[in-house]
């Protein structure tokens, strides 16, 4: 997989370093999660590895495409490998869980704006906020415990 990522780095003219490939090893592994996270993840593999060399990996993938920096409304920015298919989200409004949606309808930009004023539109941005299963299941617990000591 290393090779992979080498080949998307000097695609886009980025040198191939250590600590990009760590990153995009990451992401990969391990989606939608937040700089420390990243962060912690590279240090396994890299432990002298500092803080501003991820954020500027981090910048230097988002700013050439081969990573996506989401930020749902409240919340920290998320990095994802998974670029250039203007796919949606899903965000758990209890503990911020983020699974990728497919698009809602046809290609991109996977909407049509009622009124684009002009503008070439390119892509559209979509965030479905809700409860997760996990955390769902934990609240009919929650009710049902409470429901059972109130008898």
């Amino acid at each position: 997989m290393a090779s992979d990522f080498e080949a998307q780095l000097r695609a886009v003219s980025l040198r191939v370093t250590r600590p990009r490939l760590a990153v995009l090893a990451a992401l990969r592994d391990h989606p939608h999660v937040d700089t420390d996270t990243v962060i912690a993840l590279v240090r396994v593999a890299q432990p002298t590895v500092s803080h501003q060399a991820i954020y500027d990996v981090l910048r230097a993938l988002t700013d050439a495409g081969l990573v996506r920096r989401i930020q749902p409304a409240g919340a920290t920015a998320r990095y994802e490998c998974r670029v250039g298919d203007n796919h949606h989200h899903v965000v758990c409004r209890s503990c911020g869980a983020i699974a990728d949606v497919d698009c809602a309808v046809g290609r991109a930009p996977c909407l049509t704006a009622s009124d684009d004023h002009g503008f070439t539109v390119d892509e559209a941005e979509v965030v479905f906020w809700g409860t997760c299963p996990g955390c769902a299941a934990e609240r009919t617990s929650q009710w049902s415990a409470s429901s059972e000591g109130s008898r």
